[in-house]
Order: structure tokens, then sequence, then C-alpha cells
């Protein structure tokens, strides 16, 4: 039977050390990491995440600035806003909440944000530089999944590490953080052929595809960690992941729950990024052009 990792604890834990490291930085320098989050629209969904993130702020001792604007909204208006968030030295980090209404760019409006307060580490110039090894930021899941891994002593360098999904958040940011902490990496999506012959190598499985319970026990090499990362809802309510938790926990040896594993993480590295941010802008200032 496997070992359960609980991400809720670990997250917490992590939560309660980056309260105590933002009040030595305040003690330090009087300087208290910032957190702007912009909402466009209603989106349910959106509503709730960002109410989690101003709680999460707060608790951490951070200030937290929300932007609740109308879904039609201009393109230009929210640059504009960002724009003066860039130059906020009360601002350590921006977020931008997607998705966005269909008429406003995601790139345009993620290649607006200063890439040292890109904390959600989507900016490409984050990506480009995770490509070296040394980004400003690290996208959140990413990130939290490394945690886990770490907190619950599970080694990393020399596995056979399969992810099974190629978002930009998640699966392709993850192979290159794998990478280099020297995992052997084979990333899976719709077009692998013999999906579970290629998983069933994995000592370390992640998946990320948004597929309800797709990975099954007969998919899963005997003692494998397994990362769920999945977050699917079905037709009953009940909310599961990608794997058949149940099957899957009876063959590896860690595996990560729904809910409760992975998602509680995400919030913390957001957290993580932001006391780093404040640290980097303390001693680098923001008012400056973002190098390029």
């Amino acid at each position: 039977m496997a070992i359960i990792i609980d991400g809720k604890k670990i997250a917490q834990d992590i939560r309660m050390e980056i309260r105590d490291k933002a009040l030595e930085l305040k003690a330090k320098t009087e300087i208290v990491p910032g957190l702007a989050v912009i909402l466009v629209g209603e989106d349910p969904a959106s509503k709730i995440y960002v109410g989690r993130k101003e709680d999460a702020c707060k608790d951490a001792g951070f200030v937290s600035r929300e932007y609740r604007l109308p879904a039609d909204v201009y393109e230009s208006e929210l640059t504009d806003i960002i724009g003066d968030l860039n130059l906020d030295n009360g601002i350590h980090g921006i977020l931008v909440q997607l998705p966005l209404p269909g008429h406003i760019n995601p790139d345009t409006i993620i290649e607006a944000i200063d890439p040292r307060k890109d904390v959600d580490g989507f900016h490409p110039y984050n990506i480009g530089r995770l490509f070296y090894g040394n980004p400003y930021h690290r996208a959140c899941t990413p990130m939290g999944i490394l945690e886990l891994l770490d907190r619950s002593g599970v080694e990393i360098e020399g596995k056979e590490a399969v992810i099974v999904g190629r978002s930009n958040i998640v699966g392709k940011p993850l192979a290159l953080m794998l990478l280099a902490r020297h995992a052997t990496v084979t990333v899976c999506h719709t077009r692998t052929k013999n999906l579970a012959e290629v998983t069933g190598r994995a000592e370390l499985l992640i998946s990320a595809a948004g597929r309800p319970e797709m990975i099954t026990g007969d998919m899963v090499r005997d003692g494998a960690v397994v990362i769920d990362v999945g977050m699917n809802r079905l037709g009953s309510g009940k909310l599961v992941g990608d794997v058949a938790f149940h099957e899957v926990s009876e063959i590896a040896s860690y595996i990560t729950p729904v809910p409760g594993g992975v998602g509680p993480m995400t919030i913390a590295m957001l957290l993580k990024n932001t006391l780093n941010a404040a640290h980097l802008i303390a001693t680098q200032g923001c008012n400056c052009s973002p190098q390029r």
C-alpha cells in the first residue's frame, strides 16, 4: 500500500515558513511582500481561486491588492494597470488570473508583466531562463511537485520520470525542472503510442492530462512514485484526479490524493515566488526596464 503524500500538510508548513521569512525581511528592510491579483470577468472558478490567494497572502503577512475588472474591459486598460504595477515599489508580484475573455490576448498580457514580478512563472523571459536553469521565477505547480517529492524524501536524481501532459503550465516546465535535477524525462501526450508501455517504465510518474482516472493500475510500475495533478469533476459532483487512486495506491510506493495533494502546493509556491520577488526587487529596485 502506497504512502499518501499529504500536500495540504506540507503546503501549510511551507506557508508558515514563508510567514516567518516575511517577518524577517520586514524587520531587516521594512519591506512587506506585496502581491497584486487581477481578475477579469465573473468566472466562478476564477473568483474562488482569487479568494484563496488573497486569504493565503493575509495569512503570510503579505500585502494583498485585488483588481476586479469587467469582462468587457479593453486590453489596453489592462496593460496600463500592469504597467503601473510594474513601477509600484509596494508590489513585488503580479498575477493575472486566467482564463481571460476572448477579446484579450493572454500572451500580450503575460508579456506586459515585468519578469521579476511574474510570480506565475509564465513570462517568455522566465521560460527562456528556465531552459538555462536560472529564471527569476518558476511555474508554481511544477515547483510544488518538486517540493512534495523533496519533503517526502523521494530521490529524483537518476530516476526515470514520465510526465503525461505537455501543457505550458505544468508538463513542459516540469520536464525542464526534472532534467535540471538529473532525472531521465519522457513527456507523453495525445499522440503517444502505447501509453501504458511508456508509463509502465516510470519510477516517477506524473499525470497532468486532465482526464479522470485515466491512469489505471496496469499502467503503473510496481513501487513507482505517482503524482496526480488532475482535478476533474464527475457528473456525480465527485472530484477525482487523473489517477485511479484506489487501484494505483495498491501498486505505488508513494501517491498524492485528489484533493489534498498537488493543489494546495500551487498557492504555497505562489507565496514563495512573491517572497523571492520581494528579496530580488529589494536588491535590484523595480523602477527600471526589465532585462530582455
